[in-house]
């Protein structure tokens, strides 16, 4: 096989990786946990959508549709608990539970299109944290 042919068997080819339980579960878990229009909650209807002082942002922007992040299965430990699994599926190892997240990995077995879902999803549930740019894992999400 020459060169050429190698080159053109690599497009064809699927990471295998990408079709695991977890990973799939994982990239569902990025699609349902936003829902369509801003955040109703009491707080946000209070405040006519002011967030303003909030810890962690509610409503987001994707594709230039409003969103709302759903609380009941976004809190820190529910997105760990995902990301781990699909973390130790894809890469065969352990997530680190503290230091700088990886993202560049993530987004190795994230779907393109879920990627801008990422950094919003890990920043409002508690996850992580930025600090100068990057994204670092919080230890009281990761407990």
């Amino acid at each position: 096989m020459n060169t050429d042919e190698k080159m053109t068997g690599d497009l064809f080819e699927v990471d295998k990786r990408l079709s695991l339980k977890p990973v799939v579960d994982f990239n569902a878990y990025l699609r349902s946990a936003f829902g369509d229009g801003t955040c109703t909650c009491v707080r946000c209807t209070a405040s006519g959508g002011d967030e303003t002082g909030y810890e962690f942002q509610h409503s987001f922007a994707f594709d230039g549709k409003p969103s709302h992040r759903r609380f009941a299965s976004t809190a820190g430990s529910d997105v760990l608990q995902m990301l781990k699994k699909a973390w130790l599926s894809y890469t065969k190892a352990e997530l680190p539970l503290s230091g700088a997240l990886a993202l560049d990995t993530v987004k190795e077995f994230v779907e393109p299109q879920l990627h801008k879902r990422l950094a919003p999803l890990f920043l409002a549930s508690g996850l992580v944290k930025d600090v100068d740019g990057e994204l670092r894992l919080q230890p009281q999400a990761a407990a």
